[in-house]
């Protein structure tokens, strides 16, 4: 089985001149060579003085040049011309990022003063933001951070705990372009360092056959099994997750080989697309780079990002563990069987063919939590041994498909550094206004000091704000405003900050506006609606996950060897209940009343109490015993009735 090589975006435009194909691409290769030089630290060993900030001006710069260009105004846009007013704003966007990179030195020292240069690039660099990010990612985006800038504006004139002083657009606009808590501020380190490091490490892994390794692995492991497309959807979008991290990109990765081999096999249209959707989602709370949040979480709570990484990795397992169980029960339900043996990729033939992918994840592995490197430093030196053991493989990589995966790598900076720029400006609005503080006071106040209505006011306002939006961005925005909240009234930093994660990661699944499920629905051809409530039954384990390691710090990794290996155990048990209960299936069908006591029973496995989760076991067995006990009875009714028959 082989992957696409590269998902068609029809959104981006492809210059039909040879001169202007290839001046597109010398760009593209031209950002992602200066971010390296970012992230490898270049200048020091040339014995080069420039400022980060000037870094990020010159790779913003060329960020919004080719944005213009490689992004229609509209949909009724030519895709392979480039109209002039697209010329126009593509050097406006080069002016305000290159003068960042000429003239840092100078607006250093002149730090504090409103010059004219300062107001006027500043106006004109938040509209080019807006403008490339409606382009990319739409209005929702557009709409938020138009309201966070209003608000530092017109603040004054709002009444109550919410107002503030107000300050002027000349003010903003200075602040925003060129202070260092905004455009110029963390968020730019994270992503043109940490991000680009990984997302390098990603693009040459899919250039060189990575997808296509995942995928047969997954179906060498689970396709001859019960429900073996599905199992393989989960399995294939929970590999590819860890390094994309983007639930779009995976759907239509994976989805477009798991979607059509689920709908071969007999299932539903709206239960395959459901299926892909929340597999793919999954990756972006799965590390290691979770959508490229775990790199911006780690510089919010000021820790290693391993540490992120370790607290998320055992949500993230019981998360597709249940989706397989869930999965799974369908299969044996429905009756549905895995792949014929002459379909299915031999286990040998995989991994003989895929060590070159196994080499390289392994010293990213060891990278990061042996010899404790930076993220950068791992995914860079993860690349190296990649590009290396390359040369010895069948299928090396020449230099053209080379300048194609620097191209690539370029374009895909190009849309994460956009998110980059417009969460900088949000996360600027905050720091000059002060409104985190206020919101969070707000929430608080709301919820009375009750930690459960605040975490439920939360968990819905994650959901909100999430909604259309890429993750990393509503991560930032609530990281900023909600988390604050959860940590003054005593959750833990790590646990406030992956709950606030995990639910803007649900938007993805949640109707109304759930982006993985229709572009799962489009592959599938299913009606959209039915397949967004069949993927919030499957993904319901993760509404719920957050809720407890809020809780309990186990889940977390944060505790002894019992305590962790107690969490585990009940969840298991606890999610597994669930999934019988939903899918109303274990040996035959469950009745109603069956269904309602396994939902008690992982209610009672799924709280700390010791007795309540002793109280679970017993349900649990007793409905399950029953259950068990009941079908067997009926099938041996069937089988003497069709004796006598006989």
């Amino acid at each position: 089985m082989s992957v696409t090589e590269k998902p068609e975006l029809d959104r981006c435009r492809t210059l039909s001149g040879p001169i202007s194909a290839a001046v597109v691409r010398i760009l593209l290769v031209f950002i992602a060579v200066v971010c390296l030089g970012y992230a490898l630290d270049l200048t020091t060993y040339l014995g080069i003085t420039i400022f980060r900030e000037q870094f990020f001006g010159l790779i913003y710069g060329l960020i919004f040049a080719a944005a213009f260009i490689l992004f229609p105004a509209t949909k009724k846009t030519s895709r392979i011309k480039l109209p002039w007013y697209d010329i126009l704003f593509a050097i406006v966007g080069l002016v305000v990022g290159g003068y960042l990179f000429i003239f840092w030195p100078d607006i250093v020292l002149a730090a504090g003063l409103l010059t004219p240069e300062k107001t006027i690039l500043g106006g004109l660099a938040v509209i080019v933001i807006l403008e490339v990010t409606r382009r990319i990612f739409g209005w929702p985006l557009v709409i938020l951070t138009s309201v966070f800038i209003l608000y530092a504006h017109y603040s004054y004139m709002i009444p109550g705990a919410m107002g503030g002083r107000g300050f002027s657009w000349r003010r903003i606009a200075a602040f925003l372009y060129t202070d260092t808590g905004s455009l110029l501020g963390f968020v730019a380190v994270v992503v043109f360092g940490m991000v680009f490091s990984f997302v390098l490490f990603g693009r040459m892994l899919y250039a060189t056959g990575g997808a296509n390794f995942f995928t047969n692995l997954s179906l060498a492991l689970m396709g001859g099994r019960r429900g073996g497309p599905a199992k393989v959807s989960v399995i294939a979008s929970s590999l590819f997750g860890t390094l994309s991290g983007s639930a779009s990109s995976n759907v239509v990765i994976t989805g477009s080989i798991t979607i059509p081999m689920m709908k071969n096999m007999g299932y539903r249209p709206a239960l395959a697309a459901a299926v892909e959707s929340v597999s793919s989602s999954g990756g972006c709370i799965m590390p290691p780079i979770m959508g490229a949040t775990a790199f911006v979480m780690a510089e919010f709570l000021s820790i290693p990002y391993r540490d992120v990484v370790a607290a998320a990795l055992l949500p993230a397992i019981l998360y597709y563990i249940s989706l397989f169980l869930q999965v799974d029960m369908e299969a044996a339900k429905v009756g549905h069987k895995g792949l014929p043996k002459s379909e299915l990729p031999k286990m040998g033939n995989v991994i003989f063919s895929g060590w070159v992918f196994i080499l390289p994840l392994t010293v990213l592995i060891i990278c990061l939590f042996v010899l404790f490197f930076s993220p950068s430093k791992s995914a860079l030196l993860a690349t190296g041994a990649l590009i290396l053991v390359n040369l010895l493989s069948n299928n090396r990589i020449n230099g053209t498909r080379f300048v194609s995966c620097l191209a690539d790598t370029g374009q895909l900076v190009v849309e994460i550094g956009v998110i980059g720029a417009v969460a900088g400006l949000i996360v600027g609005v905050v720091a000059l206004t002060g409104l985190g503080l206020l919101f969070s006071q707000i929430l608080v106040s709301i919820s009375g000091g009750n930690v459960h209505l605040l975490l439920v006011l939360t968990a819905v306002s994650s959901i909100v704000l999430g909604m259309g939006m890429p993750i990393t961005a509503s991560y930032i925005v609530l990281a900023v405003l909600a988390a604050p909240a959860l940590v003054t009234a005593g959750v833990t930093p790590i646990a406030a900050h992956l709950f606030i994660f995990y639910f803007a990661m649900l938007s993805f699944i949640t109707p109304p506006v759930c982006v993985a499920v229709y572009i799962a629905s489009a592959i599938a051809k299913s009606r959209p609606m039915e397949t967004a409530f069949q993927s919030v039954k499957l993904g319901f384990v993760a509404y719920l996950v957050p809720f407890i390691f809020v809780g309990n710090q186990a889940m977390l990794l944060k505790g002894g060897l019992m305590e962790i290996s107690t969490v585990l155990v009940s969840c298991l048990a606890g999610f597994a209940c669930l999934a019988i209960a939903f899918q109303g299936f274990f040996r035959g069908p469950v009745r109603l009343i069956g269904r309602c006591l396994l939902v008690i029973a992982s209610v009672l496995l799924l709280v700390n109490p010791w007795g309540y989760k002793l109280g679970g076991v017993a349900v649990a067995l007793a409905t399950l015993i029953w259950q068990w006990r009941a079908v067997g009875m009926e099938l041996n009714t069937r089988s003497a009735t069709k004796g006598e028959i006989t």
